[in-house]
């Protein structure tokens, strides 16, 4: 199989993965695990990880996820994601420019308050990341209000995608969301899709 995504799914990694799976994309999943998370990556019996010489072979960044397609090697899941979307001339995609903006923005957005919503999920100072996200939600919450559930041309999409995965690290602080239902709507809408309870289930099933 000449698609390959590295990287395990208790990271970013879930991004290109949750999209591949939507759109039916053959590839191998190859388990590419953090370095910080061993006792000791260097051990001759350590798994493959973001340390190892073989894998900094492929990303020097020493980070996950990566895509490599026959040759061609992709670094960030944002970047991934939408070339995916291309390769498979998908309608998650963008269809036009106005579209490609769209994606480019949400997607970004989301870059943005990721550091807040992952401190919700590890417990770092959540009170303060979660008032810090109430004023950016109340703005996701009324464009989703406007343009009729979803981030782009009124259908799931990339945008989707990778906004969804940073705004699952806030939901266990509820207030957030009882705030802005719209944002709760879309959340929920997003995480029923088969291809993503598919990638959770996988995700389950790997070591904490």
């Amino acid at each position: 199989m000449s698609l390959k995504i590295y990287g395990v799914l208790r990271s970013r990694a879930t991004r290109p993965i949750w999209a591949a799976k939507e759109m039916g994309i053959p590839f191998e999943h190859v388990p590419v695990i953090q370095a910080y998370r061993l006792k000791d990556h260097t051990a001759a019996d350590a798994p493959l990880n973001t340390a190892s010489s073989a894998f900094r072979g492929i990303n020097p960044n020493g980070l996950i996820p990566t895509l490599e397609d026959d040759g061609f090697v992709l670094h960030e899941s944002l970047a991934i994601t939408l070339y995916l979307a291309r390769k498979a001339g998908s309608p998650l995609g963008p269809q036009d420019a106005k579209e490609e903006g769209l994606t480019a923005m949400w997607s970004l957005w989301g870059r943005g308050i990721e550091d807040d919503c992952l401190a919700i999920l590890q417990k770092k100072d959540p009170e303060a990341a979660a008032n810090r996200l109430r004023a950016p939600f109340a703005v996701l919450d009324s464009a989703l209000e406007a343009s009729g559930g979803y981030l782009v041309g009124n259908r799931f999409t990339i945008a989707d995608i990778n906004l969804a995965e940073v705004i699952r690290y806030a939901q266990p602080d509820r207030s957030l969301f009882e705030a802005a239902p719209h944002v709760q709507a879309w959340i929920t809408a997003c995480q029923s899709r088969p291809a993503y309870q598919a990638m959770m289930k996988e995700r389950e099933g790997e070591p904490v």
